[in-house]
């Protein structure tokens, strides 16, 4: 039996001694399933099932289960590709702009994962690219 969380102890920390000491008296060695892959969805919880289905079938944007601070480095990454299909500057801006919006909500927010280190893009320069990349420039 695990003793009781002393008060003042932030809950990590105690979480986290209990597992080092349970390491340390071997009580995760030669356990079932040691090394195998974790089964199929059960069906049991539909909700997580449904998601893993969508998201394999292709129709649902993977990016959605990852924290802001992975999405995001990605959507940047993505986005001359993005932009080169939209033939209107007002477009452009708008993408960019909401991408811009959704930056700074995530800097504002705690950080779930790892820290975000993207800062917004500058419209102006992202819709010069955006000109030069479609011969306007």
């Amino acid at each position: 039996m695990t003793e009781r969380k002393p008060p003042g102890a932030s809950f990590g920390s105690w979480a986290d001694r209990q597992i080092a000491e349970a390491e340390a008296r071997g009580a995760f060695e030669n356990l079932p399933g040691a090394g195998k892959p974790l089964p199929p969805p059960t069906g049991r919880d539909a909700a997580t099932d449904w998601a893993l289905r969508r998201a394999k079938e292709g129709d649902l944007d993977r990016s959605a289960f990852l924290p802001p601070s992975l999405s995001i480095p990605r959507e940047i990454q993505d986005l001359p590709g993005k932009l080169a299909k939209v033939r209107a500057e007002r477009q452009v801006r708008e993408i960019v702009q909401d991408l811009n919006a959704r930056i700074r909500e995530a800097h504002a927010r705690p950080q779930a994962g790892p820290p975000l280190r993207a800062r917004p893009l500058d419209v102006e320069e992202t819709v010069a690219s955006w000109r030069n990349g479609r011969g306007e420039g």
